[in-house]
């Protein structure tokens, strides 16, 4: 029998609570086996995003999940032609590990424009799709039977509000963040623009 990985990418710029607790979630559940995360270097719908440096949001991406069981951090996309496209992420990721069954994790908020993502049908016809609830989108009723919509919590969490938060509010506390990830953004000035955004090696283990 393979095992089951649940594929749950995104910028994560930053990865803050509300995709954790997504991910531990799924990880616990009957969907899957383990969680993914994949860091994005580039979104086709985001080109113009301002993102941190590759390396740094994927040593947060690590951060935060250390701890969390059934939960890795994967930078295959890091190697990958860019724009990144879910379609060759699945299919490079399913022929380098023939023992795993990949299943693609995706918000309701993603859904709603999967029609437009790069060959989005043969992504349905080849694997199997989880949607995760997100604030202000609603899943119709009938899936296709490949897909199914999971149960998981709904937390109205955003990176982008934590950006602007840490860019505008000088009292800022790191609400939304694991305090690990939070301790490492104020160490580097992350977001705030005064210092580098680039990923320093020499500060992985710090």
């Amino acid at each position: 029998m393979r095992h089951i990985t649940g594929i749950y990418g995104g910028s994560f710029n930053p990865i803050h609570e509300g995709h954790v607790c997504l991910a531990k979630a799924l990880a616990e559940s009957d969907f899957v086996d383990e969680i993914w995360l994949l860091v994005s270097p580039q979104n086709p719908f985001k080109v113009d995003a301002d993102l941190l440096d590759d390396e740094l949001r994927l040593h947060l991406a690590r951060l935060a999940v250390a701890d969390v069981p059934g939960v890795e951090v994967c930078d295959r996309e890091f190697s990958l032609p860019r724009p990144s496209y879910m379609y060759n992420t699945l299919t490079a990721l399913s022929a380098e590990h023939p023992d795993r069954e990949f299943v693609l994790v995706i918000g309701a908020d993603n859904w709603s424009r999967f029609p437009h993502w790069f060959r989005s049908q043969d992504i349905l016809s080849t694997y199997r799709v989880i949607i995760y609830p997100r604030p202000g989108f609603v899943v119709e009723e009938k899936l296709p039977s490949r897909v199914t919509l999971a149960d998981t919590p709904l937390l109205d969490i955003s990176s982008s509000g934590i950006r602007r938060r840490i860019a505008e509010e000088p009292d800022y506390d790191g609400e939304g963040l694991s305090p690990v990830v939070w301790e490492e953004i104020r160490a580097k000035g992350l977001y705030n623009s005064r210092k580098p955004r680039t990923f320093a090696a020499r500060n992985v283990n710090q």
